[in-house]
């Protein structure tokens, strides 16, 4: 179990922070999700892990989003405060790289990557994230997503052709 949470950490961090783009929520939300799945589903056979963390997670997401709508309103009616934050890829840089230039370059293609997955909508990025990022199957990505496997497969083709407008020469 302890090896699994350890390999889940970071990816879910990175697609919490693209979703929400703020770090301490991000990090909330990965925190959360790690306590609810172990609290609920530890004992679950090792093959349903992953698939079950990543719908809770998806679920947690969904759930910040609607929150910070909600907030963004009551805001706009000038009740409540806006508690945008902001939050990228360019953080998480590997700090060991020998070759500066190289670094530059990578950091530059996180920046483009992370703002061309901030203007997908949500349901494209979150196909994307987890069927390119985390290579999930297309049905547990759509289980994770509560849709069907069809629907899975638009979001994430549209994703990926949205992506490769966007990222020109950044796309590999």
């Amino acid at each position: 179990m302890e090896s699994f949470l350890k390999s889940i950490e970071r990816p879910a961090y990175r697609m919490a922070l693209l979703a929400c783009r703020n770090r301490e929520d991000a990090l909330d939300l990965v925190q959360d999700a790690l306590c609810r799945f172990v609290d609920q589903y530890a004992q679950r056979p090792r093959e349903e892990w992953q698939p079950l963390f990543y719908t809770i997670l998806h679920n947690g997401i969904r759930d910040l989003g609607r929150r910070q709508a909600i907030r963004r309103c009551l805001h706009w009616f000038g009740i409540g405060s806006d508690e945008n934050g902001d939050g990228g890829l360019e953080h998480l840089r590997d700090p060991h790289s020998p070759d500066p230039e190289h670094a530059a370059q990578v950091s530059q293609a996180y920046v483009a990557l992370h703002e061309a997955l901030t203007r997908l909508p949500f349901r494209q990025r979150q196909a994307f994230l987890l069927r390119g990022w985390q290579e999930l199957s297309v049905a547990a990505t759509a289980t994770i997503m509560g849709c069907s496997e069809g629907s899975v497969k638009t979001h994430y083709s549209r994703a990926v052709q949205s992506l490769r407008q966007q990222l020109g020469e950044h796309w590999p």
